[in-house]
């Protein structure tokens, strides 16, 4: 409002919020009208924590079995990756720096034939990348002895192919040939770990050997296909890349897990930009509610308006009187929808448990999904932006009533009194 809301105006909007014997009706439609705005932004910030939440359990399980980011040569072999390796783990913001070796192809047990990602890795740089949890639920990784071809299979693939500890297994690995053409390379090798990641793209295609034994395979010599580098704070990865990028200039090029795995987080914004505005649907109708029951007020004071317009309040003062009777409900609701939302996010590990036990029933079986458990994470932006959003809208929602009271004509409304 232009001008500030005097004791007058204020003390007779709230008047009018007080409920008699003849607008009871109208009273419960306010209530309505609270109840929803709450129920619809509670509903948002518990969503949306909800989402935020398993956002951040796919994040984590992407790079429990990759790195933040990568620097690779131009023509994919990195030449001289000691160097870079060193290089690259001096760059401010990056906590570990290791070699990978990186190719595809299929593998094979018995009769059965499998798609494969083998990820050639040195067990004594992978304990500098702590942060590169394996969940290893069978081996471990100091069995990746150079020249050992022992190989770690991920869960869902050793399950596919049927095969135990200590059985063999055979790589089928494309290779460029001298003529430029592809030459297929079989190489044997023995399973001494199996791993868990809890993601299915890696668990069903993804493997582990040595980074040497890789490389022999891809017949690159001591050389390796990238260098994967962890840091401090993954979502500074990004920006990381884009100054390695630029200090090492053209030989290499940057890359980082926003862009590996850009597909999975646009759905997820797409999914929660869609959740958003589908809850955002609660807010308008109580928002409506709200016009609806200012009107009928204003329908039921004309009266009193005329007598206030007589009095010598002019039209402005009018419109902040029931602005002020608006506000007060939607701003309300806002605020109990806040601290309800707020505390339910907060607590939904210990809340859904509870409702499980109540109905008998897991929502998330672990034969199923991969999380068991509905994870949440509560961002104060979140928060802000729902509260703010739905502040200007009901406060814009009480602007036609007032206007349509400051529009009473005094003498026409008290004619007949």
């Amino acid at each position: 409002m232009r001008a500030m809301i005097n004791p007058v105006e204020l003390f007779v909007g709230l008047r009018y919020l007080r409920a008699k014997r003849r607008t009871r009706f109208v009273s419960f439609i306010t209530l309505i009208s609270l109840i929803g705005i709450a129920l619809g932004v509670a509903a948002l910030i518990v969503i949306l924590s909800v989402m935020n939440g398993f956002e951040g359990e796919l994040r984590n399980r992407l790079l429990s079995m990759s790195a933040h980011g990568y620097v690779t040569g131009t023509n994919r072999v990195t030449s001289g990756w000691r160097e870079l390796r060193e290089q690259v783990a001096a760059e401010t913001g990056v906590s570990a720096a290791a070699p990978l070796v990186e190719m595809e192809g299929m593998i094979q047990s018995r009769r059965e034939l499998e798609p494969v990602i083998v990820h050639g890795v040195d067990p004594a740089f992978e304990s500098a990348m702590s942060g590169d949890t394996i969940n290893l639920i069978e081996g471990s990784l100091d069995d990746l002895q150079p020249g050992s071809r022992a190989i770690i299979l991920g869960r869902l693939l050793a399950f596919d192919l049927g095969v135990r500890l200590g059985d063999g297994v055979v790589l089928l690995i494309p290779r460029p040939a001298g003529d430029g053409t592809l030459e297929a390379k079989l190489e044997r090798f023995v399973l001494r770990g199996v791993f868990e990641a809890g993601l299915q793209e890696h668990d069903s295609v993804l493997a582990l050997v040595n980074t040497l034994d890789a490389a022999a395979v891809l017949g690159i010599g001591d050389e390796v296909t990238s260098i994967r580098f962890r840091t401090d704070d993954v979502m500074t990865a990004p920006v990381v890349a884009s100054r390695l990028g630029a200090r090492l200039g053209d030989a290499v090029t940057t890359s980082d897990w926003t862009v590996e795995n850009a597909s999975y987080f646009r759905a997820i914004r797409l999914e929660k930009m869609m959740m958003s505005l589908l809850l955002s649907l609660i807010i308008g109708v109580a928002a409506f509610n709200i016009v609806a029951s200012l009107v009928m007020v204003v329908t039921d004071k004309t009266n009193d308006i005329a007598v206030l317009r007589t009095l010598g309040m002019k039209a402005a003062g009018v419109v902040r009187v029931f602005f002020v009777q608006g506000a007060v409900i939607g701003w309300a609701g806002v605020v109990i929808g806040v601290l309800l939302g707020v505390v339910v996010a907060i607590n939904v590990p210990v809340i859904v448990p509870v409702i499980e036990q109540w109905f008998g029933f897991q929502i998330m079986p672990g034969d199923v999904y991969y999380v068991t458990q509905i994870p949440s994470e509560l961002e104060t932006a979140d928060v802000v932006t729902i509260a703010g959003a739905a502040f200007v809208l009901t406060s814009l929602a009480t602007l036609y009533p007032a206007r349509r009271a400051a529009m009473v004509n005094p003498a026409v409304a008290l004619r007949y009194e």
